[in-house]
């Protein structure tokens, strides 16, 4: 069986990666000509770097990247917030998509597939046995992956709703080399009446990705309104030395009304866009394409029946769901919009962040480790497991037994095959692919067995 995926961004890659590496050949379809150069999405969290290791392409990105050691809220002249991350668990490091991208492609070559640039696809027909896709020309496979971003031509053609609303008019990003006195040792957001300005650090000696809101429609000359926008909103003096990249787009937020239909399933901003508040779009993505590519996998190989597949519309989208309501209401929060709501921020909210509690868990949310799928079809578990997923295995699922002839390993093997790896440990407990915990307790094979039986039934 061969899987079709539209899209060679982060999403479509990592899906091709984690199918390729199960065994089950793709085919990666791109509109463009060529690869991207440039890169809007940037910072790769911890969860996100976990993901893309586990289909053997993290390289050393987190290295080439920038580390940070800090999110920092500027109000009135000071900091009114300081977000610390030093020691916070999980690697994690702000280095372009473009960059993740190049990386995805080289394993995708290992793995002997390749991406088809230039092939962009105008219609879409399926059948119980499987789809056509046409792009050039017709090309038939037995699944799609729509990964094609947020004016997906598969969701389009499959006639699936998208619906959401914009949250901020017009947003400017721009990668420029500048000279300030500003420290690269973290993110520095000032907020204030007239809007926001955010500065990230870029690997170089003196590059930064510039954003701002600015309010209107219409042609702009980004690189001249961040000039003048710096010092009206920091109060700090610079110099433009050069550009690299600029963009300006407004900010939606919009979530699909299904993720799957027929044997056609949309994954990333194919089926979700929000604010890039925190950075979890590109995170988000991969995230989805795990999943799915696990799932899929199982199927084709004749581990599963084609039930589960439901559960990843089931287990993702109400992950996008939480991810959209938070990004929606932290751009309200930094946007200040309305003067009550900039009082309730600066003097309340604000300084709250600054508790160590409150961190931990903004942390959590924002780089994904404290995502889990406990309220989804495969729970009652499902929380990120930290002593498997912290060591980026390859992919496989993980029994932890007390030896290797438990009689747990007997029945996991029965179910899962050789995509199992069995390491001993004093609890038993099984791990999904993902690094989620998927079925523990007190030792009974019978237990598991009916666990792996709804699983795969």
């Amino acid at each position: 069986m061969t899987v079709l995926i539209a899209g060679a961004g982060p999403t479509g890659l990592t899906a091709a990666c984690g199918l390729m590496q199960r065994g089950v050949p793709v085919r990666v379809l791109d509109a463009a000509e060529g690869p991207a150069t440039t890169s809007r999405a940037l910072g790769l969290q911890p969860r996100g770097a976990e993901v893309i290791n586990r289909v053997r392409a993290l390289g050393d990105l987190p290295e080439r990247g920038m580390t940070i050691g800090f999110v920092k809220a500027m109000a009135g002249g000071k900091p009114v917030m300081t977000l610390r991350l030093e020691h916070m668990k999980g690697k994690g490091a702000l280095i372009g998509q473009s960059e993740i991208e190049k990386s995805l492609r080289g394993r995708l070559s290992e793995l002997g597939g390749k991406v088809e640039w230039g092939r962009a696809v105008t219609a879409v027909e399926q059948d119980v046995h499987g789809v056509t896709v046409h792009a050039g020309e017709p090309i038939r496979g037995d699944w799609l992956l729509g990964c094609d971003g947020s004016h997906s031509a598969v969701r389009k053609l499959m006639a699936i709703d998208f619906p959401g609303v914009p949250l901020a008019e017009r947003f400017l990003l721009a990668d420029v080399h500048v000279d300030w006195p500003l420290y690269r040792g973290g993110v520095t957001t000032w907020l204030g009446d007239g809007g926001m300005f955010a500065a990230f650090p870029l690997p170089g000696k003196d590059l930064w990705r510039l954003q701002a809101d600015l309010p209107g429609a219409g042609p702009v000359d980004v690189v001249a309104e961040l000039r003048a926008l710096l010092p009206a909103r920091t109060g700090l003096r610079a110099d433009f030395l050069g550009c690299d990249w600029t963009s300006s787009f407004t900010i939606h937020r919009r979530l699909a009304a299904t993720y799957r239909r027929g044997r056609v399933f949309l994954a990333g901003d194919a089926a979700h866009v929000h604010s890039p508040f925190s950075g979890q779009g590109m995170n988000t993505g991969v995230g989805d394409a795990e999943n799915l590519a696990w799932k899929l996998a199982m199927v084709i190989n004749g581990r599963a029946r084609e039930r589960l597949l439901d559960t990843y519309q089931g287990e993702r989208r109400r992950v996008a769901e939480e991810v959209l309501s938070g990004t929606s209401a932290l751009t309200s929060f930094a946007l200040g919009l309305g003067f009550w709501r900039r009082l309730l921020r600066d003097t309340v909210i604000l300084p709250l962040l600054n508790l160590p509690a409150v961190q931990k868990k903004m942390f959590g949310q924002w780089s994904q480790l404290a995502l889990t799928y406990r309220r989804g079809p495969l729970g009652p578990y499902g929380d990120r497991d930290p002593e498997i997923a912290e060591r980026w295995t390859d992919g496989r699922w993980v029994l932890v037994a007390p030896a290797e002839n438990d009689p747990h390993v007997a029945v996991a093997r029965r179910f899962l095959g050789d995509n199992l790896l069995v390491e001993t440990g004093p609890a038993v407990k099984l791990v999904r692919p993902d690094g989620h915990l998927a079925w523990q307790g007190r030792p009974s094979p019978a237990r598991l067995t009916m666990w792996l039986e709804n699983l795969t039934s």
